[in-house]
C-alpha cells in the first residue's frame, strides 16, 4: 500500500550496470528513495495534532490507516507520524512472526522461558514508606537492608521477580503496539507539505526537471 507514498519520490537516473547495457549513455530511472519525507517539525512536536493508537494484534499500518482514514494507502502516513522508518524492526510483530522470531533468537523452547533477568518488587516499611520502588534491574542474589522505625529494627529484603525471556520480548512488542496517529483533519496538509517538498530545486548540474535529476556518468570518466 506504499506506492501512494512512493508516487511523491521523484526521479533519479544514473548509469545502468546491467550486463546488457552495453551503451556508455544507458541510464536506468528508479525513485529517489533516500529523498525520505518528514512531517514538519511544528507539526510533530505539537501533541495536539495526534492522538493516541494501539495497534491490535495482526494489524498492520494499511489496516490501521483504513480504521483511522477510512484509506488504507495511507499506511505511509502512519509509519511518518512515528518516525519509523523501517517496518519489520519497529512495528509490533504478528502472532506468528513473533514466535518465529522468539525460536531464532533463543534457539527452543525452554531458552524462551529462561531467565532474561530480575526486577525489585516494591518494598515498604511497616509505617507503609516507600523503601524501594518496583521494577527496577537488580542482580540475582539482590537485598536491601533498611531501618524500620515502625518496628523499631533494621529489616533486610530480598524482594524480586524474575523476568523470563518472553515477557522482557512481550513488553518490547507492548510498547510499539502504543503509537500516534495524525488526526484526520491534518492530513492534507502533510500530504501539502509533501508535494513540496519532493521537487528537485534548479541549481544543480544534475538538475533534469521539478522530478528528476540525472547522475554523472561516469562511465566517460574511465
Amino acid at each position: 500500500m506504499a506506492d501512494q507514498y512512493f508516487s511523491y519520490l521523484p526521479d533519479f537516473e544514473y548509469v545502468s550496470r546491467l550486463p546488457e547495457k552495453k551503451n556508455i549513455f544507458d541510464y536506468v530511472k528508479v525513485k529517489n528513495i533516500f529523498k525520505r519525507a518528514a512531517i514538519r517539525e511544528d507539526i510533530f512536536n505539537e501533541l495536539s495534532f495526534f492522538t493516541k493508537y494501539q495497534v491490535q494484534d495482526n494489524e498492520r499500518p494499511d489496516n490501521v490507516a483504513y480504521e483511522v482514514y477510512r484509506d488504507a494507502n495511507l499506511d505511509w502516513l502512519v509509519m511518518l507520524a512515528n518516525n519509523y522508518v523501517n517496518y519489520e524492526s519497529e512495528w509490533p510483530l504478528d502472532n506468528q512472526s513473533f514466535e518465529n522470531y522468539l525460536l531464532y533468537k533463543y534457539g527452543s523452547t525452554e531458552k524462551i522461558y529462561g531467565i532474561h533477568h530480575y526486577e525489585s518488587g516494591l518494598i515498604k516499611d511497616s509505617l507503609n514508606n516507600v523503601i524501594f520502588p518496583e521494577g527496577k534491574h537488580v542482580d540475582s542474589d539482590f537485598s536491601i537492608e533498611y531501618f524500620d522505625r515502625g518496628l523499631n529494627q533494621y529489616v533486610t529484603s530480598t524482594s524480586k521477580v524474575e523476568v523470563t525471556n518472553l515477557t522482557y520480548e512481550q513488553r518490547i512488542q507492548d510498547d510499539r503496539r502504543n503509537i500516534f496517529v495524525l488526526k484526520t483533519e491534518y492530513v492534507g496538509l502533510v500530504i501539502d507539505d509533501l508535494e513540496q517538498l519532493m521537487p528537485y530545486k534548479k541549481g544543480s548540474t544534475q538538475y533534469v526537471k521539478d522530478n528528476l535529476v540525472k547522475g554523472n556518468n561516469i562511465r566517460l570518466y574511465q
